[in-house]
């Protein structure tokens, strides 16, 4: 098959017109979604077929080779990305199956002072920080969006939550590969690029919890627990700005989301939120309506959640059963972060990243060409057969069920890991639908990449001289959209940041930077991350609903940033700048 090299100017020879074609696929998934209302996999594949065609009649693509994309895509799709997602929702039908998750519900009640709006707070923004600095990939919104399920409160503000949560971690996540990655393709260090990022994400983090309030209970969440959401915000951005500068920042995020929950719960020893039983009230008669109206959670997890004012003498929580009722979470962090981190003795994750089989994608990794000749590095797959986070969480869920099977309370806490591992086919059915819309979407994404035409919106968004400073983020919120993943953003346009910016006149580590924090926000209404979140929820299908909760507060956290970059730019706000 014919070689090909993407070119920025491919329709008629104009960077405006190459850019404005290669929108179309991504308007026609949104607008789909948002405003037709079509299932999110009915979406993608329309999407996906208009990018082939204007890969091959806009943008002068092999069609075979258009088709390849797709494949490489969809392969990346379903392994590692939905491979994390059905391990994710496992392991959480793991605890439910066992009934250990009605003890979380009451160690949650107990450290957040009875209060969901609170308890809803540790686990999605602190815990679910945690999770990203050491998975990503979709794993903390799969998992801590079930948490938030079985602690009682409704569905689609569950998946809300979660995913405007799922914002503050997202530049530092998965040990910071996002910032490593901007600097591989550029003339600068992830400490360099580190330093500025946690001079901007931070600024814009500290309210995510108050938003999360917002979220769950509008302005009486905001006026019976404002306290400890600024605190919670305020100790994970001053963290993330100290890990970030003066530390370490692969370690920036467990750090913060440690520290941030650490002064969450020592806040709430000298601070109770107010009206908390009124606000379960709210929350349950949400959750009931939920059930009238049809929805169930998935599987297994479709017992109601009790409240600690239903608990009897017997139910109250020992020391014995709160830890095992937390065990997962721990063993979950205790093994991504020996996977990530333990350097002692034996260098763990240099020795367990030999057995990445890098497979370089048949035809297509000899026929995608650069600008010099050489071929795309993009096109190798790396199957991380044993590192992948659904690995990880499969490992952990195995050993959960054993270790629950062995200790159940004389039959209280009844789970045979026969019928524990059964339950990994059960949950892959339900979570299919999900799975298609993923497949489709990143196999858009390749295509698009692949093609061009991601490309070409990026350059002719940085052709527009200074004011460039305040488009910068928009390349990250569009790159993160497209692939679901802040560090392909930055493989995208880190460069082109670089060179628009030193053409532009702006420090280009800026320009690195904003493209990583604009990312941030374009997790919010990733396709891949809407799916992950209506999937865990019960509610494939219905993303375009997740969709229109969120878009808003992504569009509006983006435009905050624009606005900060823009003014770090100028005299203004150059002071901030390392």
């Amino acid at each position: 098959m014919e070689s090909f090299t993407s070119a920025t100017d491919a329709v008629a020879g104009s960077v405006t017109l190459s850019a404005l074609l290669g929108l179309v696929p991504l308007l026609v998934f949104f607008l789909l979604l948002a405003f037709a209302k079509t299932k999110a996999y009915v979406a993608g594949g329309l999407a996906l077929l208009s990018a082939l065609v204007i890969a091959v009649f806009g943008f002068g693509m092999p069609a075979g080779l258009a088709l390849l994309s797709a494949t490489q895509g969809a392969a990346f799709g379903l392994f590692p990305v939905v491979w994390i997602i059905i391990m994710a929702v496992w392991l959480y039908q793991v605890t439910v199956l066992s009934g250990r998750f009605e003890d979380l519900r009451r160690v949650f009640d107990a450290v957040g002072g009875g209060d969901l709006r609170v308890q809803a707070i540790l686990v999605a923004f602190c815990f679910g920080g945690l999770l990203e600095a050491l998975a990503g990939f979709g794993a903390p919104v799969a998992i801590t969006v079930t948490m938030l399920l079985a602690l009682g409160i409704a569905p689609v503000r569950a998946a809300s939550a979660v995913l405007v949560a799922n914002t503050a971690p997202v530049a530092f996540g998965a040990l910071a590969i996002p910032i490593t990655t901007a600097a591989n393709l550029t003339d600068y260090t992830g400490e360099e690029i580190a330093a500025v990022v946690g001079r901007q994400t931070p600024l814009l983090a500290v309210f995510i919890p108050l938003v999360l309030l917002f979220i769950l209970d509008g302005t009486r969440g905001l006026r019976d627990c404002w306290p400890v959401a600024v605190a919670t915000g305020v100790v994970f951005s001053v963290a993330q700005f100290l890990c970030s500068n003066y530390f370490s920042y692969e370690l920036t995020d467990i750090i913060a989301s440690l520290l941030a929950m650490a002064a969450a719960v020592g806040f709430l020893r000298l601070w109770h939120p107010r009206n908390g039983q009124e606000a379960g009230a709210r929350m349950s008669r949400e959750l009931a309506e939920a059930r009238a109206s049809g929805w169930s959670p998935s599987g297994a997890g479709s017992a109601d959640v009790g409240t600690a004012a239903g608990d009897t003498a017997a139910d109250r929580l020992t020391p014995g059963r709160a830890w095992m009722a937390l065990f997962p979470y721990v063993l979950v962090i205790a093994v991504f972060g020996i996977v990530n981190l333990w350097t002692w003795g034996i260098n763990i994750p240099e020795t367990l990243a030999k057995t990445i089989i890098e497979i370089p994608w048949p035809i297509l990794h000899d026929a995608l060409l650069d600008a010099n000749g050489e071929r795309l590095s993009s096109t190798v797959y790396d199957f991380e057969w044993l590192i992948s986070p659904g690995t990880l969480l499969l490992i952990s869920g195995l050993i959960v069920a054993l270790v629950y099977s062995r200790f159940d309370d004389g039959g209280r806490y009844p789970l045979s890991p026969g019928n524990a591992v059964r339950e990994i086919g059960r949950t892959a059915v339900r979570l299919r639908s999900a799975a298609l819309t993923i497949l489709a979407v990143l196999a858009l994404a390749y295509v698009m990449n692949f093609s061009g035409q991601t490309v070409s919106i990026g350059t002719w968004l940085a052709g527009t001289g200074a004011f460039f400073a305040f488009l910068s983020p928009v390349l990250g919120w569009i790159g993160t959209a497209v692939t679901g993943s802040d560090t392909s953003a930055n493989a995208l346009f880190a460069k082109l940041q670089e060179t628009a910016g030193a053409q532009a006149g702006i420090d280009p580590k800026l320009m690195v930077a904003a493209n990583t924090g604009g990312g941030v926000m374009g997790k919010l209404i990733s396709p891949q991350n809407l799916a992950i979140g209506a999937a865990a929820v019960n509610m494939s299908g219905q993303e375009s609903v997740l969709l229109r909760k969120v878009v808003g507060w992504s569009v509006g956290l983006l435009l905050a940033l624009c606005v900060i970059v823009f003014l770090q730019s100028t005299p203004v706000l150059g002071w901030m700048l390392p």
